[in-house]
């Protein structure tokens, strides 16, 4: 039987940075299981790639804090591109809301961050339509990466540092006897491990059941539409969200194209446009609606011209999936099986937070706990106790 000190199930994003952040710490013996033929086949590959500081919550502001530094200093070809998230409210409520996320944004450090007026909208994004809008929130180092650059950027860290990545290894079952992991079954036999990852996504939830704990991880459809304006986009346009509906746009970019580099530079006339369906249900369906298609053109018209006019392309309109918690918020750390650690249920952040999430898993499997930053309230026990937190700014 194969063995491995520390496995880690899922070579995504957030199983990548889990590997590197071990092996920067000396762990020699990780292995990564990769169900499919090669990395960034779930939602890694499906994000938008949005970075941004502006949350509601102390722990979702301080993860990305440190990310947004480790993006900016790491040396690593990321792709970032600060071109900031502007927030626009429609009603005083709304605009009261992101008052006070800016003042916990300001008094944890964040850089760059103000409430702005109409006007200032304006000069930001010229012709959009901001006669009902009262105002929002801007934030200049919020931004762009390219989430696969992210992802091969981590994994070639520490598959250098000794980290091995195994392709086509699907994992059917998490084995455990007296309360302590101590094996996994895949598609290619079993490995025997001590500390297993748990990385998986929005399918996480099937795997913790084999070893008998219920991870409260949903699998929701995002779908994605990309469109193509009939004269340039605004220059420096950055991400755009309505608080109120969730509707947002943004400058479409190519992920992935050159494996050795970042994403490649934005197109000037290409656009995304998404928005959190109320209706959608649990699901892994991975198909774009026609009907959705239609409903996000009801909110591109209204907001601006140059958005209700642009043409759908369909071949790049994709969906993926996010692994939503009931709170919103991720779910780190260990659980009442020794030697089984979650790095899931990021409801759209797990590209984002993914080098706070590594870090912070390293340090618990190492360590014991997180010593960088204090993430006990993102364990799964607070679903038991009651303690969940509340989060209003996702998309």
């Amino acid at each position: 039987m194969q063995k491995a000190e520390i496995v880690i199930i899922g070579g995504g994003v957030v199983g990548a940075s889990v590997a590197y952040h071990l092996t920067q710490r000396g762990a020699k013996d990780v292995l990564v299981l990769e169900s499919e033929p090669e990395q960034g086949r779930g939602s890694t590959g499906k994000a938008t790639g949005g970075v941004r500081a502006q949350f509601e919550t102390d722990i979702n502001i301080q993860m990305s804090l440190y990310s947004l530094d480790f993006f900016k200093n790491c040396g690593f070809n990321w792709g970032y591109d600060p071109a900031g998230y502007l927030f626009f409210a429609t009603d005083d409520d709304q605009l009261d809301y992101l008052k006070l996320n800016v003042e916990s944004q300001l008094r944890l450090g964040v850089k760059g961050v103000s409430i702005i007026d109409r006007e200032t909208i304006r000069t930001i994004v010229p012709e959009m339509n901001c006669e009902d809008i009262a105002g929002g929130s801007f934030g200049r180092n919020d931004g762009f990466i390219d989430p696969l650059a992210v992802m091969r950027g981590f994994t070639k860290a520490a598959t250098d540092r000794g980290a091995v990545v195994k392709f086509n290894s699907p994992v059917l079952a998490i084995n455990v006897k007296g309360g302590k992991v101590y094996s996994i079954t895949t598609s290619n036999g079993n490995v025997e491990s001590e500390k297993v990852v748990l990385c998986t996504g929005a399918r996480a939830a099937e795997l913790a059941a084999t070893a008998g704990i219920d991870l409260p991880v949903e699998p929701i459809r995002r779908q994605i539409v990309w469109a193509r304006t009939k004269n340039n986009l605004p220059n420096g346009l950055p991400m755009v969200i309505d608080i109120g509906s969730g509707f947002h746009f943004r400058p479409a970019r190519e992920f992935g194209k050159d494996k050795s580099a970042g994403c490649s530079s934005a197109s000037t006339r290409d656009v995304l446009f998404a928005y959190p369906d109320p209706d959608e249900k649990p699901s892994i369906n991975t198909s774009v609606d026609e009907s959705f298609i239609e409903t996000v053109f009801e909110h591109a018209r209204h907001r601006a011209e140059f958005l209700g006019d642009a043409e759908i392309v369909r071949d790049k309109c994709r969906a993926g999936l996010y692994e939503v918690t009931p709170d919103h918020h991720a779910i780190l750390g260990s659980c009442d099986v020794e030697g089984l650690y979650f790095a899931n249920g990021f409801s759209g952040h797990g590209v984002m937070h993914s080098p706070a999430t590594g870090r912070a898993l390293s340090e618990i499997i190492l360590d014991g706990k997180s010593r960088f930053l204090d993430v006990e309230c993102l364990h799964i026990d607070r679903f038991k106790t009651g303690r969940l937190m509340h989060e209003t700014a996702f998309i």
